[in-house]
């Protein structure tokens, strides 16, 4: 079993570089590299969360040099359940791509990158959550900011130039302090594996732990956008192509959450500057919402969800208890499912309508009911209609919160109660506008992009680089396309002619994947919440973790 621990990592790294060897000349090669590997990767996960669960946590030495000298990975409940979990969404999503690939038929998109860029991030993302020194859980982070970078800028348009360089620095200037507060940890305690801090910390004067708390709690929170440290998020993911923003926003955000939870119940207990973290999530709660009810662009919209669910997390973290930190769980691994679902339905709608302006957009209920569906369901969820996980988690904080008492903790109860009935207007809203009224007379909705304007039957090519910088649809300049359909769009500076058909299958089945299995942890609540609880426990116990890494 503790052979299995490193291929997470590894299996997505080699395939990338073998991806960047086979280039543009073997696309259907690649494809099938990235699908094999990550459906390999899926069952590993799944493998090592049963496995972490049975015989607690399991841990590899790297070239049997032990701590301090050598690399350990762990791979307890909580790594192998968020595994588990961003290897399920991050397949789902590459078949999504896939789907809108063979759609676009253009072979102009730089699609030799796209795949071992993306297998790139799946295995930054599994170093991190895998890591069990600060040092590789910097790598892990750098891999993701340089697959991040090639990822939104993919397609060169302005537009994601631009959100790229926005995401770009704002990174290196959270790795820059994540650097620091590695060095300054170091200096301080002679270590920097996990298991060893949380032996050596404790010996260190308070202050010199708050410091280093705060500048990794800092750099965690840039990127799980937590506000004031996420505003750089709603200019920068909407920007990218839609595969691409939901796994950005429904994964990446979450993975700054994992390291929010590992440390401060590893490294810093005691929750010191629960206060702090309670006062962050009432900010992200209240600013993010109503930041949403604003917006009138979907995206954007699920952009200051994004950020205002996130609080929520915060929140659980903050009160520090074993309930707290089980709702935070619960609610990280339901967010990751239903937002990316709700950005995978968001490029979805624009495939279908040319935008995500929901000014400018109607009728998908009677025109798309399957599309609806998609939308439908994750909405409900995220706004927490009862019993669907989303109900859960929120309920297991509120519980949390009313048990913990104070004025904190009941001012964020009270702010997650207005939160949640204000994310079901800002859904309610969605629907109304994007579904359940008429399409706009001077915008009609056309159909699915089919092809561009000078582009002849040439099949078998992926493209990930559509369905954004949307022009005007239907504003009356209507040419005729080469297959006979009107040319009523522009995507990426293309002409474009749509067609009434339907969505391509491979898009709409991924995206009911995902939907399928946020509806999983429902019908699975007990099972679900009693595995977060016992995450929570061992993750508050410490000395499992301790122990299977030092070996005491």
């Amino acid at each position: 079993m503790n052979a299995l621990v490193p291929l997470p990592v590894l299996l997505p790294l080699l395939a990338s570089g073998g991806e960047l060897a086979l280039g543009i000349r073997f696309p259907r090669g690649q494809r099938i590299v990235s699908v094999v590997v990550l459906a390999v990767v899926l069952g590993l996960s799944v493998t090592l969360l049963i496995g972490a669960e049975t015989d607690g946590p399991i841990v590899v030495h790297l070239g049997d040099f032990v701590p301090p000298l050598g690399i350990t990975l762990v791979a307890d409940r909580l790594s192998g359940l968020m595994l588990t979990v961003s290897s399920a969404v991050t397949l789902c999503v590459l078949l999504y791509s896939l789907g809108q690939g063979m759609a676009d038929r253009d072979d102009r998109t730089p699609l030799a990158v796209f795949h071992p860029a993306y297998l790139l991030l799946v295995a930054g993302v599994s170093c991190t959550f895998l890591a069990g020194d600060l040092v590789n859980l910097y790598v892990g982070f750098e891999i993701m900011l340089v697959a991040s970078f090639v990822l939104l800028t993919i397609g060169g348009t302005a537009s994601r130039v631009r959100a790229g360089s926005t995401y770009v620095v704002v990174s290196l200037i959270s790795s820059m302090i994540f650097f620091t507060a590695i060095a300054l940890t170091y200096a301080a305690a002679g270590t920097v594996n996990l298991a060893q801090l949380a032996v050596r910390l404790e010996d260190l004067s308070i202050g010199v732990r708050t410091l280093l708390e705060a500048m990794l709690l800092t750099v965690f929170a840039v990127k799980a956008a937590v506000f004031p440290l996420g505003a750089w998020l709603p200019d920068s993911y909407p920007t990218a192509p839609a595969p691409v923003t939901a796994v950005f926003a429904g994964l990446l955000t979450k993975v700054g959450v994992y390291c929010m939870l590992r440390t401060e119940t590893l490294l810093f207990p005691g929750n010191r500057l629960g206060h702090l973290l309670l006062a962050a999530a009432l900010a992200s709660l209240m600013i993010g919402i109503l930041g949403a009810v604003a917006q009138t662009d979907l995206k954007r919209v699920l952009s200051f969800v994004l950020i205002s669910h996130i609080g929520y997390m915060i929140f659980g973290i903050g009160l520090g208890s074993r309930a707290g930190i089980g709702g935070a769980i619960v609610y990280v691994v339901h967010h990751i499912t239903v937002q990316t679902a709700l950005f995978l339905v968001a490029g979805l709608i624009e495939r279908r309508s040319g935008t995500t302006e929901l000014t400018r957009v109607g009728g998908l209920a009677k025109a798309a009911p399957a599309l609806a569906a998609l939308f439908f369901l994750p909405a409900l969820n995220l706004a927490g209609i009862p019993p669907m996980s989303g109900f859960i988690g929120k309920l297991q904080l509120l519980r949390a919160g009313v048990a913990a008492g104070g004025p904190w903790a009941y001012t964020l109860v009270a702010a997650a109660s207005v939160t949640s009935l204000l994310t079901l207007y800002v859904m309610a809203k969605v629907w109304n506008l994007a579904f359940w009224r008429a399409a706009p007379r001077d915008h009609p909705m056309r159909g699915t992009v089919l092809e561009e304007q000078d582009i002849a039957d040439d099949l078998g090519d992926d493209d990930i680089d559509s369905n954004t910088d949307a022009g005007p649809v239907g504003n009356g300049a209507t040419p005729s396309g080469p297959a006979g359909q009107a040319v009523t769009a522009t995507l990426s500076g293309r002409a474009i002619t749509t067609t009434t058909d339907r969505l391509p299958r491979t898009m709409t089945w991924a995206t009911a994947a995902l939907v399928l299995l946020s509806l999983a942890y429902t019908l699975l609540g007990d099972p679900f919440t009693s595995l977060a609880e016992r995450t929570a426990g061992e993750l508050l116990q410490r000395s499992p973790y301790i122990e299977a890494v030092l070996g005491r």
